[in-house]
């Protein structure tokens, strides 16, 4: 009932930024929190950043602390990843997610998913 696409995703030189956009449609009222999750070469999916619907609690995983800001905007429904000092590792297929329950944000376990856009960091 939830409806998710992101965009943004490309080829970037080591050090560059990405802006990454999840635009939300459907039964949105029913979230709780997003979150974006990446997937690299040769690894499992992993939680990167979430955020709160109806506050400004944020989370990220240690890597990219410091580097990636996860933002919202309640109005458009939408949610973006601000990726800077970007590095290689950082390459990977990322996705939006949203989950319905007031659990913990960094988990696994979220209902509904978008595409992915895929994000290549390489000189």
């Amino acid at each position: 009932q939830v409806q998710l696409v992101e965009s943004g995703g490309g080829l970037v030189q080591p050090g560059g930024s990405l802006r990454l956009s999840c635009a939300a449609s459907g039964s949105i009222f029913s979230i709780n929190a997003m979150g974006w999750f990446r997937q690299a070469p040769g690894k499992e999916r992993e939680f990167v950043a979430g955020i709160s619907w109806r506050d400004i609690h944020t989370y990220y995983i240690d890597s990219v602390k410091g580097r990636f800001i996860i933002s919202r905007d309640n109005a458009k429904s939408t949610v973006y990843l601000q990726m800077n000092s970007l590095e290689p590792e950082d390459t990977a297929v990322y996705y939006c997610a949203g989950k319905r329950s007031g659990g913990l944000i960094m988990t696994r376990d979220y209902d509904y998913w978008g595409q992915g856009t895929q994000v290549t960091v390489s000189s």
